[in-house]
């Protein structure tokens, strides 16, 4: 789903991480450890939830995070603990065919950068489990910045990084506030709904990728 569109099309693409070329779900690690289905939602409903772990995307780390949380529930402090000791497990696996599509924009020579939410800690573990984000030129990590989408500065301070105007760049993201925002400040965006499919429609139909 091509969320903008503009007379002069883009040479750049910024690809989003969690959700576009990976998926990621708390449960898929606390469902090895709870066995209770109840008792499971109620966990990650109110413990280790995702908004508590966007504290760690803002740039907390682990070790601050777990501290301050087994103290709001020290009987789940064992549980609490699993979220930084054994956090990869939470990483199913890549989102089919969007992998793919990283790769041969990269063999078509086209600019590849990253703008991800995601926790220090958290994406050493991760990006080496991705050989595509060798591709990028450039990745900007919201919780090495102490920025996070769908906040204005971020993109202000990516386009300046990467050394492209917004209207040189397709961002590519799941997000809806996150899109929302690039469109306001200039970006070209391609809103991931419709999943790699779409996305290569959309990419072959600018000029990015070969039909």
């Amino acid at each position: 789903m091509t969320s903008q569109t503009s007379t002069t099309q883009p040479h750049v693409v910024v690809f989003d991480i969690g959700h576009v070329l990976t998926d990621w779900d708390l449960r898929r690690l606390y469902e090895k450890l709870i066995d209770d289905p109840e008792k499971l939602d109620w966990f990650l409903s109110h413990v280790v939830t995702v908004a508590w772990h966007f504290e760690h995307d803002a740039g907390k780390p682990f070790a601050q995070m777990v501290a301050e949380r087994s103290a709001l529930y020290p009987d789940q402090a064992e549980l609490i603990e699993a979220y930084a000791d054994r956090w990869i497990e939470s990483i199913p696996g890549p989102i089919p065919g969007t992998p793919a599509l990283v790769d041969r924009l990269a063999a078509r020579g086209v600019p590849l950068y990253a703008i991800t939410n995601f926790g220090v800690e958290a994406f050493d573990l991760f990006r080496p489990t991705m050989p595509q984000l060798e591709h990028m030129r450039d990745i900007v990590v919201s919780g090495e910045e102490k920025m996070v989408k769908p906040n204005d500065d971020i993109f202000h301070h990516a386009a300046e990084r990467f050394g492209h105007a917004p209207a040189e760049m397709l961002f590519v993201d799941d997000n809806a506030a996150n899109i929302a925002t690039a469109q306001r400040l200039g970006w070209h965006t391609h809103h991931f709904v419709g999943g790699a499919q779409a996305l290569e429609a959309d990419l072959v139909a600018r000029g990015l990728l070969e039909g």
